[in-house]
């Protein structure tokens, strides 16, 4: 990592475009391409989930080939994960909850923690230990946009980033929301446009995004 890299926030990560794609690679290889449609179409920032064996090689491979992508990690669940996503390079990580030794990880890290909630509760663990940028997760199960312009009042230094249940058809309506910086979903990579190498639709689901 650059000697900038420390300066990120978790706030800056949010605030980096209005949708950051949630990806599942199959392998490796497919990282860099899939990177450089995505740029094609407007978004920097990404989130390949350790649920593959292919993440933290192509975090790697997008780390090193296009350094002008924001590449991050998802489904990080404890403090091995965290330290193996900053070593291959990734930006952010991003957990689908949270727990005491992953705030204590993500304290004395090299890179940002998004730690996901669900709940008041989980909110205020997350705002004691210092954490004002979130994930919302699962968002639509959770009670989606209704429940996050419930959580404003009280919450008010809160900012989400809403991911579960997300796609073109109600990924604006949270957008609208005053405390969302973005959202997150997989539809603007789906695995069969990866499988298949369809870089150019890949390209053109980023684009009308960012419309």
């Amino acid at each position: 990592m650059g000697k900038n890299d420390k300066k990120l926030s978790a706030l800056d990560v949010l605030r980096t475009g209005p949708v950051i794609p949630v990806v599942e690679l199959g392998k490796p290889e497919q990282a860099a391409p899939l990177a450089r449609a995505l740029l094609a179409g407007g978004i920097r920032v990404m989130e390949i989930t350790l649920r593959s064996g292919a993440a933290l090689e192509g975090i790697r491979r997008i780390a090193q080939e296009l350094p002008e992508m924001l590449v991050g990690a998802g489904t990080v669940l404890n403090p091995d994960d965290l330290r193996s996503v900053a070593q291959a390079g990734g930006r952010f990580t991003i957990s689908p909850g949270l727990t005491p030794a992953l705030f204590a990880a993500a304290h004395n890290g090299p890179i940002p923690l998004i730690p996901g909630v669900a709940t008041p509760s989980e909110l205020m663990l997350a705002q004691e230990r210092g954490f004002t940028a979130l994930k919302f997760f699962p968002a639509e199960a959770a009670g989606g946009v209704r429940m996050l312009k419930s959580l404003h009042g009280p919450f008010p230094k809160i900012t989400f980033c809403p991911t579960g249940g997300i796609g073109e058809g109600n990924y604006q309506d949270y957008l609208a929301l005053a405390n969302v910086a973005c959202v997150g979903g997989s539809w603007l990579a789906p695995p069969e446009l990866i499988e298949q190498g369809d870089w150019d639709s890949i390209s053109r689901l980023a684009a009308a995004t960012q419309l």
